[in-house]
Order: C-alpha cells, then sequence, then structure tokens
C-alpha cells in the first residue's frame, strides 16, 4: 500500500467486505470468537467512522460475520451433495461436511450458535437463515416424500441438525476424538425410510 499523508482520508474499494474478509481471518485463528470494530478498523487503514457506517456497532459486525459463516458453510455442503450426486449420498454428504467445516472453523461455528438466535426449519429464506440451513431443509426434501407434513420434514431436519451439530460439539469440547471415519459412520446411521 502507498504511504499516504497522516490525515488523508483512505478510500477502500468495498470497505464492507474487506471487513467481513479479515473478520473471517481473525476467525480462523481463534478458538473463541474475539473481534472489535476499532482494531478491524485500524488493521483495514481506515477511521472506526468509517467502519461504522457499515456495522453500527460491534453486534452487526457478528451477526454479518455470523451469517457469511453460515453462508460459507452452505457453500462446501452444496459442493459435497453436487460431487456425491444428491439423493440419500449427497445429504449425508451434508452432514459429514458440516461436522468437517466445524473442526476446522471452531471460532466460527460458536460465533454462528451465539449470533442465530432461534431457527426456524420450515421457511426457505436463505437470506434470512443462510445457505446451510437451505441445504438442510433441501436435503430433507430430496429424502422425505412431498405427501410428508411440514411438521413431520421441520422434525426431520431438527433430527438431522442436531445429530451433526451434537457431534461437532462433543469433538470441538473435547469430549470425542475426532475421526473422520466414525463421522461418517454416525452420520450414515440415520436413515429417513420410516419418519
Amino acid at each position: 500500500m502507498p504511504d499516504r499523508p497522516v490525515n488523508a482520508p483512505y478510500h477502500h474499494g468495498d470497505l464492507r467486505t474487506a471487513a467481513l474478509q479479515l473478520g473471517m481471518e481473525r476467525l480462523a485463528n481463534q478458538e473463541q470468537p474475539d473481534l472489535g470494530l476499532r482494531a478491524l478498523a485500524r488493521d483495514l487503514g481506515v477511521s472506526a467512522t468509517a467502519l461504522y457506517r457499515h456495522f453500527p456497532n460491534k453486534d452487526a459486525l457478528l451477526d454479518a460475520l455470523a451469517l457469511e459463516g453460515l453462508n460459507r458453510l452452505g457453500r462446501h455442503q452444496a459442493e459435497a451433495t453436487a460431487k456425491a450426486g444428491g439423493g440419500r449420498d449427497g445429504f449425508a454428504e451434508v452432514g459429514v461436511t458440516y461436522v468437517t467445516w466445524a473442526v476446522e472453523n471452531p471460532a466460527l461455528l460458536r460465533l454462528i450458535y451465539h449470533r442465530i438466535g432461534q431457527v426456524d426449519l420450515t421457511t426457505d429464506d436463505p437470506t434470512a437463515m443462510g445457505e446451510a440451513f437451505h441445504q438442510l431443509r433441501a436435503g430433507i426434501a430430496a429424502m422425505i416424500p412431498d405427501e410428508m407434513r411440514k411438521d413431520q420434514r421441520a422434525a426431520a431436519a431438527l433430527h438431522a441438525w442436531s445429530l451433526v451439530h451434537g457431534l461437532a460439539m462433543l469433538i470441538l469440547d473435547g469430549q470425542v476424538e475426532y475421526d473422520p471415519a466414525m463421522v461418517r459412520k454416525v452420520v450414515l446411521m440415520t436413515d429417513f425410510k420410516d419418519s
């Protein structure tokens, strides 16, 4: 970056995106989420006031990072589903990918679940719930016939999510050793034929 006069304003091309990217990089190196707006602004070479235009407070930044995390997880899940050919195998990959991604991104996973609030598994609005929840609902829709009631699909989605989230948290909290082969076995034990 070229030198600039001390009091000269710094114009950042896309400050919001840059702040989210740097926030994600910081979270990647942490076990527990710990970020501040002023520190991010300083490291981006902008004033805190400039960053406050995009994130009025720390909560707004953390909420945006949590949604971005859900979207990144969802993109990984979508790629894994497509690679497996969709269907039952693809849905299993959604679960395996969830656990693997959680182990690789512990601070981001913890941030997500401290920020997202109550989840509605009956809606299909990825802008509100993130791409990861869209992948969960799409997988359930592929596994369970259309004639099943909405509450049955919601129960199946909650079952699948509870399984992989619980397994991920057991691993992150050191109660279970991370073994990719065991993760796959556990995820594959779920069968929705008789839901």
